[in-house]
């Protein structure tokens, strides 16, 4: 992959297509936090953040839960600074045991599958007694894994999206709103 500057990245964002407006995106937390409440009410869950995409969403929705829970993290890639996936490499965690626990894993965006169905069978392996994802954004595409997702916020088509924890080449993770590169006209 060519690495890109900082401006270069903010270059891309000035002539987006902008998917879903920071409004949208809040509307569709606040949405998934509520039917997360509801489910998971009473199970004392470890939620998981899926790192590095899925900080974003785990940080606003962590405060909107009304339930205790405990925290971890897991940091699996397939893409690293490449634009397309490759071997699923674990880089941290689980550092929790989840052996007879209800976990959630949170991450930023369902595409191909492969990473969230790599961490959730490793969950299932090592003892998870119920098992739940929440993603921001689900991309329609077909995928290699059919990954049910429970709690989905937001829907995209199939082009490079970015913003809310999902990068452009590394940048542009902070951005509000959700974003797909300019198509060519």
């Amino acid at each position: 992959m060519s690495m890109i500057s900082a401006q270069q990245a903010w270059e891309v964002l000035q002539r987006a297509d902008c998917l879903h407006s920071p409004g949208r995106v809040e509307a569709a937390l606040a949405d998934m936090a509520a039917r997360i409440n509801q489910t998971l009410a009473g199970t004392d869950p470890l939620v998981v953040c899926v790192m590095t995409g899925g900080v974003v969403p785990f940080g606003q929705l962590l405060p909107r839960f009304q339930f205790p829970l405990q925290i971890d993290y897991v940091h699996a890639t397939r893409y690293g600074k490449k634009l397309h996936g490759g071997q699923l490499q674990w880089i941290s965690g689980p550092h929790q045991d989840p052996r007879g626990r209800t976990i959630l894993l949170i991450d930023d965006i369902l595409d191909e599958g492969t990473t969230l169905a790599g961490i959730e069978a490793r969950y299932r392996a090592e003892g998870a007694r119920e098992l739940y994802k929440a993603v921001l954004v689900v991309k329609n595409r077909p995928r290699q894994f059919d990954v049910k997702v429970e709690f989905a916020g937001l829907e995209v088509p199939d082009r490079y999206v970015f913003g809310c924890g999902m990068d452009y080449k590394g940048y542009l993770r902070n951005i509000a709103g959700i974003y797909a590169e300019a198509e060519s006209k």
